[in-house]
């Protein structure tokens, strides 16, 4: 048995991107995938998807800005499958612009998604796993969290955060749970659709010309959670060969 099959894995933004790319992989490595998202037609095309190809794999509507809402999906993976194993947060968003745009709604959607949804699912998942005495997290930050550009400062100060937050999880929790921050560079998704200011719109159509699959990613959180319990991958940045 490889180090993932038969575990049971829990992951937000699932319908599309890295998230679905790593619901199919890691199904097809053998784990019961449990998908989080808010656009429920695509998650029932992937899970219809991942089940005609053998795999495990169930679906719930998840907000992860509603606390209450992902106390509820983490509550609907555990009474399905008794217990939760992995908990991947990955649902962002990227709406990109110079902070002089004052798009201060944008910021205030950077800030639920990417840093309080990372929260809510610790905050769901934590008690499930101390119970259980074993667990792992992995959270979704961006080379982003390492270096600032011109129009994303909001964006790469919520990437900045997520390491900040699952190192500081890392040294409380001790030696039952693992924590693990992926860090992807430019990756093809649909994070920049949300982009709605022009100038970073066509700036990020130009640096994505580079981009890796989100298969790459998706072999990199594999390799994350295969590892014996006694070892803990604390972080992997993944970007183009091409990348500067």
């Amino acid at each position: 048995m490889s180090g993932i099959e038969g575990k049971v894995i829990a992951i937000t933004g699932a319908s599309s991107g890295i998230g679905e790319a790593t619901a199919r992989l890691l199904a097809k490595r053998g784990a019961h995938v449990v998908l989080g998202a808010r656009r429920t037609d695509r998650l029932e095309t992937l899970v219809s998807a991942i089940r005609a190809e053998g795999g495990s794999a169930r679906y719930r509507k998840l907000d992860v800005t509603k606390r209450d809402d992902v106390e509820s999906f983490m509550g609907f993976v555990r009474a399905e499958h008794g217990r939760i194993d992995v908990i991947i947060n990955n649902a962002g968003v990227m709406p990109l612009s110079k902070l002089e745009a004052l798009k201060v709604e944008e910021w205030d959607r950077m800030i639920d998604v990417n840093i309080r949804g990372v929260l809510h699912g610790i905050a769901a998942g934590l008690p499930i796993m101390q119970a259980q005495r074993s667990g792992q997290f992995i959270n979704l930050s961006s080379i982003g969290g390492h270096q600032v550009v011109p129009t994303a400062a909001v964006y790469c100060a919520t990437k900045y955060a997520v390491i900040a937050i699952s190192e500081g999880l890392r040294q409380e929790v001790g030696g039952d749970i693992r924590v693990t921050v992926i860090s992807p560079g430019v990756t093809t998704s649909e994070l920049a659709d949300s982009i709605s200011d022009p100038v970073a719109r066509e700036g990020m159509r130009e640096y994505r010309r580079v981009a890796i699959p989100p298969e790459a990613i998706a072999r990199s959180i594999a390799f994350a959670i295969e590892q014996p319990d006694d070892v803990d991958v604390n972080e992997i940045i993944v970007r183009p060969t091409a990348q500067s």
